[in-house]
């Protein structure tokens, strides 16, 4: 019998894109699934979009104000039942067999935390570039070094690891602290080296966000896990070489 896997899905001004993202877990080979949407206060005609899709196992719960994507996952995390928990972006999609694929992958590495290799799309969901690949496992040294944890990629199995762990912080960067979070409290990662999810990127790569990205990253390493600037910097180098690779 399948185990039930809980899908959660912020959503906010996502109307041009959330129908495909929803249809692309409706279309999975795995059918034992709920989906939690988190409508965060939009402005445009993501509810309505979302609405004719509401069933018994999808649901939509609604921000009442603007509170960021972390608050958002959380609020999903809460009323998720499925044994495993999956994140996925309002604008990003899964290729057709990425549950199956993945709790297959869990279950012969017995593991707790998973991600998959990705795709980047442009704006019409046209995949562009070749597979970013990822590494069989990653601890929380390597993770402070890497940068190919995707959000949209993870997976992770309550009977191995709890819910609270999966807590997000308010911060920017939230899902990278996460990562960080769990892999020092002495969980591994493991990589599914197969590009199963497709990352949307357009007008937000720009070099402004990138520099945006890079003053986060420095943050976390400071603030949230309190490095020293000379590890700061070490980490930082590695973080800068390996986010060039895995666009080339």
């Amino acid at each position: 019998m399948e185990e039930k896997v809980s899908v959660i899905i912020p959503v906010y001004n996502a109307e041009n894109w959330i129908a495909e993202t929803i249809q692309s877990v409706k279309a999975q080979s795995y059918k034992n699934y709920e989906i939690i949407l988190i409508d965060d206060a939009s402005t445009d005609q993501s509810v309505q979009k979302i609405e004719p899709y509401l069933r018994k196992n999808i649901f939509l719960l609604k921000n009442e104000q603007n509170c960021g994507v972390a608050i958002s996952r959380n609020k999903g995390l809460e009323c998720a039942t499925g044994r495993y928990i999956c994140f996925l972006d309002a604008d990003d999609f899964w290729s057709r067999n990425k549950l199956k694929k993945q709790i297959e992958f869990m279950k012969e590495k017995r593991c707790a935390f998973s991600y998959t290799a990705f795709r980047y799309t442009d704006e019409k969901g046209k995949p562009k570039g070749k597979k970013v690949n990822v590494p069989l496992i990653l601890n929380y040294q390597h993770a402070l070094k890497d940068t190919r944890i995707l959000t949209i990629s993870v997976m992770f199995d309550t009977e191995k690891i709890e819910k609270r762990w999966l807590q997000m912080p308010n911060i920017k960067s939230e899902d990278i602290a996460t990562w960080w979070k769990i892999l020092k409290n002495g969980y591994l990662a493991y990589g599914l080296n197969e590009d199963l999810v497709y990352y949307r990127r357009g007008h937000q790569t720009m070099t402004s966000n990138k520099i945006s990205w890079s003053k986060n990253r420095w943050r976390l390493y400071r603030e949230t896990e309190g490095l020293s600037i000379i590890k700061s910097l070490y980490y930082f180098i590695h973080y800068a070489f390996y986010a060039i690779i895995k666009r080339i």
